[in-house]
């Protein structure tokens, strides 16, 4: 069954519009919503995997937890729906608000969209994550001295966005 998606104004705005998110390519002032989960140990490190290897874009790079939110989802219910998914741990009722977003217009792709980066604190070990066959090959838990390093040999996705949430949120000082 196909994925859909709800399409967004600048706004943020729901249009009304909902189109398959496999080909979608979106207009100008059209876009889609994703996001990012920033998954914290008890420890202070972050949970990051490795994505499969036959992804069609950034295979086998190590990242975070995310993805697109469907149509008729929050971001919030995307966030519920997606680390579960993905890693097996359950997140509940958990109430959370992004602590970061932000906004990417390719038009030339068609590849517009919005992000909205969680923090999330929970009481797990590397024992509870469970990943999910097609998604990712391998998962560690990482400072970000691990995470800027797989940056520096160039395989980590979204780091300067990343850096900019926990920025934000006052985990990261520059």
């Amino acid at each position: 069954m196909q994925e859909m998606i709800d399409i967004y104004d600048r706004n943020r705005q729901r249009t009304g519009i909902t189109m398959p998110r496999e080909g979608a390519f979106l207009s100008e002032g059209q876009y889609m919503l994703y996001v990012l989960a920033l998954i914290e140990s008890p420890d202070g490190r972050l949970l990051i995997t490795q994505r499969s290897l036959d992804k069609h874009w950034g295979a086998g790079w190590w990242e975070v937890t995310g993805g697109g939110v469907r149509a008729g989802e929050t971001s919030l219910d995307a966030l519920r729906r997606e680390v579960p998914e993905e890693t097996g741990l359950e997140l509940g009722d958990l109430e959370a608000t992004p602590v970061y977003s932000y906004e990417n217009v390719d038009l030339a792709r068609g590849d517009n969209y919005f992000v909205d980066i969680y923090h999330l604190r929970l009481d797990f070990t590397e024992a509870d994550v469970r990943l999910v066959d097609g998604e990712a090959i391998d998962f560690r838990l990482a400072t970000w001295d691990d995470i800027t390093a797989l940056r520096e040999a160039g395989t980590f996705l979204h780091y300067e966005r990343l850096r900019q949430a926990l920025l934000a949120d006052g985990t990261l000082r520059e």
